[in-house]
């Protein structure tokens, strides 16, 4: 990296990284689930306070193990957002299910529950909100539906880390939550994710899962004097080697958080004026969320202008680039869903996001990418508003 290149993502680690991987490298072992695995579940539960949670390769994984808990079978049908990552799908097309593709609230870009509310039907069994950005859902409003319909609630919580709702940590609400450590996310492991089980009657049968289908679990408890196949389950428990790098990131949660909303912050306050000259709109945070400074994005009037100022970052060495591709609008999406109504706000949103970088670090640099975003405008005035 150049003295000036800004790349959208850059990895964060420390001393304590380093010496829990050569602490793990010296112990001669790198199995799963041992100290730095079983840590890590520990420190997570603690900030939680849910029944059990598990840590996983990937938040894919923990998504796919929770399709399997809920026991989603062909015909039956999940609600979820279109706006959002393939892999929260996926989980409950592999098992069968149809997706209905709902829109998002504008503002939040998170799920609108009104429109859950008008694709509930018969075959309805799960709700699969995800939480843009790190800015909780209306769960009020989901968790409601979800009781008056008896249906399953399975949180992708996968950007809202440390994030609260109401008061309450975010993921905690839906039967299953999920969370992830990529390396794009705020606390990463390269891959990896976690299972949060909310509902205590799916513990059990959550760490059998976990386990390829055994009950392993229940043999190094000691409780069976032999483990065996039990049900259907997914290879889902990462090695020591990841959960050892992970450990740290956690224990490192708020300084990170502190940081990346230091920087968020700093956007927000330098490009209101462009904001209030009407050239893009700024991400809204609800009063009764609390976020993690995850993603900053701008909301820009149009696509071509999204696109231009796309390349004019470029040009400067920043990369800041679009994000979700509407799943409704995707192959597979038509293959495995279909529109429960019209998806406006998905489309035209998608079509007009950019996200600037962000990551720990880059504080002293931010002021490069906010002198070219107001040199962008600058030198495109006259065909803009404003």
């Amino acid at each position: 990296m150049t003295h000036r290149e800004i790349p959208f993502n850059r990895l964060f680690y420390g001393e304590k990284e380093q010496r829990y991987l050569q602490e793990l490298l010296e112990s001669g072992t790198m199995g799963v689930q041992s100290r730095f695995g079983r840590r890590c579940a520990e420190l997570l539960n603690t900030q939680l306070g849910a029944a059990e949670v598990i840590i996983t390769q990937s938040c894919t994984t923990a998504l796919e193990m929770a399709a399997l808990l809920v026991d989603i079978e062909p015909g039956d049908e999940v609600i979820l957002p279109s706006f959002t990552f393939s892999s929260t799908a996926n989980a409950f097309a592999l098992r069968g299910a149809r997706l209905a593709f709902v829109d998002i609230d504008p503002a939040t870009l998170n799920i609108d529950p009104e429109q859950v509310a008008a694709a509930i039907n018969s075959r309805t069994r799960v709700i699969a909100p995800i939480h843009y950005a790190g800015v909780s859902c209306d769960m009020d409003a989901i968790m409601a539906l979800a009781g008056e319909h008896d249906l399953a609630v399975v949180e992708d919580a996968a950007q809202a880390i440390g994030c609260e709702y109401q008061g309450r940590p975010v993921g905690t609400r839906g039967d299953l939550a999920t969370l992830s450590f990529h390396s794009t996310k705020n606390v990463v492991s390269g891959e990896g994710g976690a299972l949060i089980v909310n509902n205590p009657e799916l513990v059990d049968r959550a760490w059998i899962v976990a386990e390829k289908g055994t009950n392993r679990k229940l043999f190094y408890q000691g409780l069976v004097d032999k483990y065996s196949w039990a049900d259907l389950g997914v290879s889902a428990l990462p090695s020591e080697l990841t959960c050892a790098f992970l450990l740290a990131q956690l224990e490192s949660l708020d300084e990170i958080n502190r940081r990346r909303l230091q920087l968020w912050n700093r956007y927000q306050e330098a490009l209101e004026p462009l904001a209030q000259a009407g050239h893009f709109r700024l991400p809204v945070i609800p009063p009764e969320c609390r976020h993690n400074g995850h993603i900053f994005y701008l909301m820009m009037n149009g696509s071509a202008e999204r696109n231009a100022l796309i390349a004019h970052l470029k040009a400067r060495e920043i990369t800041a680039p679009f994000h979700y591709i509407p799943l409704h609008s995707a192959p597979a999406g038509r293959r495995y869903g279909y529109e429960a109504g019209t998806l406006e706000h998905t489309d035209r949103c998608s079509a007009r996001l950019l996200r600037l970088p962000s990551w720990v670090g880059l504080e002293q640099s931010a002021e490069h990418v906010i002198e070219a975003i107001f040199d962008f405008f600058d030198s495109s005035n006259s065909s803009l508003p404003g």
